[in-house]
């Protein structure tokens, strides 16, 4: 209806990964609530057509192409951010990789990389943001873990251990920046539609000596919904994170997995 306000009306936000699958979900589902968007992802060409598509949505983007696993460039990125939109009210730190593998066929360099990328780029892109937001304090960290933050599952080691530091991390700081009116959370999805869902799919498959659509079956068999959850479900549990509406919810860890996982 005209006149109304989005939940999001003017708050700057900064979200990692931005370019495609959750990421961008959560991009589009923040523009249409009222906010500004800065996106950081590796793809340069990704991010110009996503923020070409939010821009015809109505919102003011900008994009910074940048690995978070380079503490370098992250601060180089944050402080492009500050620049363009003065302060961040929200942080997503949505970027992350997963590479399915048995724990002895991982070469560290592998094991390594999902760390730098999945825990150490939250590292990263939050301690660059959170001076700012202890100075005003107000701030809103949305960080995107995963179930398998919350238990253990056969064939992703290094992406479970990973999840399970973004939990841990997400906890303890959201007890540290309570006094700050900082809130700090954690969105556990389990088996998303995408990239990294069609990457798990492929790998069952060949370790089942199985077809795709049977590997898919199977694993959307073990959930109560029957499905896989879809980006856009996600992102509107990260716009009511982001929202003043949840002020009284920090350091959780939400589910959102279609009862695969009751923790």
């Amino acid at each position: 209806m005209p006149g109304l306000k989005g939940k999001l009306e003017n708050r700057n936000a900064l979200i990692t990964g931005g370019s495609r699958g959750i990421g961008k979900a959560i991009a589009r589902s923040f523009v249409e609530e009222g906010a500004n968007v800065f996106l950081c992802a590796r793809g340069e060409s990704a991010l110009n057509e996503t923020a070409e598509e939010l821009r015809r949505v109505g919102g003011r983007v900008s994009i910074h192409v940048a690995d978070v696993s380079d503490r370098g460039a992250v601060a180089r990125m944050v402080d492009q951010a500050l620049a363009e939109f003065e302060n961040i009210d929200i942080l997503v730190n949505n970027a992350g990789i997963m590479l399915p593998r048995r724990f002895m066929d991982y070469t560290f360099e592998e094991f390594d990389r999902i760390m730098n990328v999945n825990f150490y780029g939250v590292l990263h892109v939050t301690r660059a943001v959170l001076p700012s937001m202890m100075e005003r304090k107000r701030g809103k960290i949305v960080n995107m873990a995963s179930t398998a933050g919350k238990w253990g599952s056969m064939n992703q080691s290094a992406y479970n251990t990973s999840k399970h530091a973004v939990v841990g991390l997400t906890r303890c700081l959201g007890l540290e920046m309570a006094p700050f009116h900082i809130n700090v959370n954690a969105i556990c999805p389990a088996g998303v539609e995408g990239d990294e869902i069609d990457s798990m799919v492929e790998h069952w498959a060949k370790e089942l000596k199985i077809t795709k659509e049977q590997a898919r079956k199977n694993i959307t068999s073990r959930s109560p919904i029957g499905r896989f959850v879809n980006p856009d479900e996600v992102a509107a549990l990260a716009v009511y994170l982001a929202s003043d509406e949840s002020d009284a919810m920090t350091a959780q860890s939400l589910s959102i997995c279609g009862g695969y996982l009751m923790l």
